[in-house]
């Protein structure tokens, strides 16, 4: 019979890599970790890892175990969550895990809505600010319990087997222009921008460790040039600050945008490029109730920004 508390400590193996940071992150000692792992390769009757220089690796059988582990967790994480929706007065902690702009524009309005104390019952948020890749291996890894990401038109996004997903909102990907730039371009405010015309300018993009700069490279590649970047910056705080002051041109999604865009020219694209923004958590755990309590909240269309099809700002 195998033990499902060692099929949670091999599926931290696969997800952490080593047997010092699984232990840290279910709280054992190294040891204890090793022993278990040897008892599983018991009952498995066969080797679940192998050693590789200084570290182990799963085989075959250990890949085969964690991918039915994935299975058992999220069903026992769906049975926990029931007995939760029991307990109609047990309010505990969501972890959350966003990219900067969705921290900004979605996760921080929680904070008033759940203020409310007698409207939602007691609850706790820690948000934790990463890049989309950083925060989907964070849940893998689950130290956190949601995810928030993006994917563009133009850069689809893969999501793991063993995560439920949904699209919270789709946002327009808006040229941003120094007012003379734009009239030189002879483009009035919020007018649809052919970025093919913007080949001679300099460009200003997030840093290339993101998917907004890898999303910048194959809008102005298809637009058949390759962007002469000025500046990198992974605040679009930043960049549109240096675009206001006349460095050059960016491409910023419209959340990302700052509050005050007066002195912007912000025009949608000719061949128009989009963000779609959305809620990930492990399967079986969207029906607890703390969480499902921030989902709701997410996607209610009376909290959520508007920000679908709607006309530039300037």
């Amino acid at each position: 019979m195998l033990d499902v508390r060692r099929l949670r400590i091999l599926q931290h193996l696969a997800a952490y890599g080593t047997v010092a940071a699984t232990a840290e992150a279910l709280h054992l000692t190294p040891p204890a970790v090793s022993q278990h792992l040897a008892a599983l390769q018991k009952e498995a009757g066969m080797p679940v890892v192998e050693k590789q220089g200084r570290t182990l690796r799963l085989t075959a059988a250990g890949e085969l175990l964690v991918a039915h582990a994935e299975i058992i967790l999220a069903e026992l994480a769906a049975a926990e969550s029931g007995l939760a929706a029991l307990r109609s007065d047990r309010h505990g902690i969501v972890r959350i895990t966003a990219f900067p702009s969705a921290a900004r524009a979605l996760i921080a309005p929680l904070w008033d809505r759940l203020a409310d104390t007698d409207a939602i019952p007691a609850l706790s948020l820690r948000l934790s600010v990463q890049e989309p890749d950083e925060a989907l291996d964070e849940l893998r890894k689950r130290s956190t319990d949601l995810a928030l990401v993006h994917s563009y038109t133009v850069l689809p996004r893969s999501f793991p087997a063993t995560c439920e997903q949904a699209a919270l909102m789709e946002e327009p990907v808006l040229l941003a222009l120094h007012p003379h730039q734009a009239d030189a371009l002879g483009l009035a405010a919020g007018q649809p921008a052919d970025l093919s015309r913007t080949a001679h300018l300099p460009w200003l993009t997030p840093g290339p460790e993101t998917s907004c700069y890898e999303m910048i490279q194959r809008a102005c590649g298809a637009a058949g040039f390759v962007p002469d970047i000025r500046t990198r910056s992974s605040d679009f705080s930043v960049l549109t600050a240096l675009v206001a002051a006349g460095a050059g041109a960016a491409l910023v999604p419209r959340m990302a945008l700052p509050d005050a865009t007066a002195s912007l020219s912000l025009h949608p694209l000719v061949h128009p490029i989009s963000r779609t923004i959305f809620t990930v958590n492990r399967a079986g755990t969207g029906k607890h109730p703390d969480l499902r309590r921030i989902l709701e909240l997410l996607h209610d269309p009376a909290t959520a920004p508007n920000t679908t099809n709607s006309a530039p700002r300037d």
